[in-house]
C-alpha cells in the first residue's frame, strides 16, 4: 500500500504515491478544510479516496509490468539481465566458468543469487538451469515465447580460458 499519512507543517492529510511505466505519480488528499482538522466520518471519506486512487494505480502498475515484461528482461545488447557469465576464483586458485543469477524474486519477495557451473553441468546445461531459475522467479512460463527468447538468448563467448602460466611453464 502507498497511502502515507503525513502531518507536518506543510501538509495534513494522505499522499498516495506509486511508480506506473517509469513514470511517478504523486497525489496528496488534504484532511484540512477551512483551516480546521478533519475528524470523524469526513477523515474517513478522504481516507477512502486515498485508497481507491492507490487501488487504480496498483492496477496500472501490474498492467505496465506485464505489457514490459520481456522488455524488462533484456539488456540492450540482448543479453538477459540478472544472469551473466562469470569465472569465479575457486579457493584452490582454479577458475571455474559459471552462469550466476542475481535478481529480485517475483514469487519470494527477496533477492535470488545462484550459480551453475558449466564445467560440472555443460554449458547448455548450465545455461538451461541459469534460465529456468530466472523464469521460476520472474512468473514466466516455460512454454511461452519470451521464455524460448531466454533460452536462446545465451552469451556467444562462452569460453573455457586457458591456464595461466608460470614463469617456470607450469599452468597455475
Amino acid at each position: 500500500m502507498s497511502v502515507k499519512l503525513l502531518d507536518n507543517d506543510a501538509f495534513y492529510g494522505y499522499r498516495v504515491r506509486r511508480t506506473v511505466d517509469a513514470q511517478l505519480f504523486q497525489e496528496y488528499f488534504s484532511l484540512k478544510m477551512l483551516g480546521k482538522r478533519l475528524k470523524g466520518a469526513a477523515r474517513n471519506k478522504v481516507h477512502g479516496l486515498a485508497q481507491e486512487r492507490d487501488e487504480e494505480l496498483f492496477y496500472l502498475q501490474i498492467k505496465a509490468k506485464k505489457a514490459n515484461k520481456a522488455l524488462r528482461c533484456f539488456n540492450q545488447n540482448g543479453s538477459v539481465k540478472g544472469i551473466s557469465y562469470l569465472l569465479k576464483t575457486e579457493k584452490s586458485g582454479t577458475e571455474t566458468p559459471i552462469f550466476q543469477v542475481g535478481i529480485a524474486s517475483d514469487v519470494d519477495a527477496k533477492i535470488i543469487c545462484t550459480s551453475y557451473s558449466i564445467n560440472a553441468h555443460g554449458k547448455d546445461l548450465a545455461w538451461k538451469k541459469a534460465v529456468d531459475t530466472f523464469a521460476k522467479h520472474k512468473v514466466i512460463g516455460k512454454g511461452t515465447k519470451l521464455y524460448k527468447q531466454l533460452l536462446s538468448a545465451m552469451p556467444k563467448r562462452v569460453t573455457r580460458r586457458t591456464p595461466k602460466r608460470l614463469a617456470n611453464g607450469r599452468a597455475r
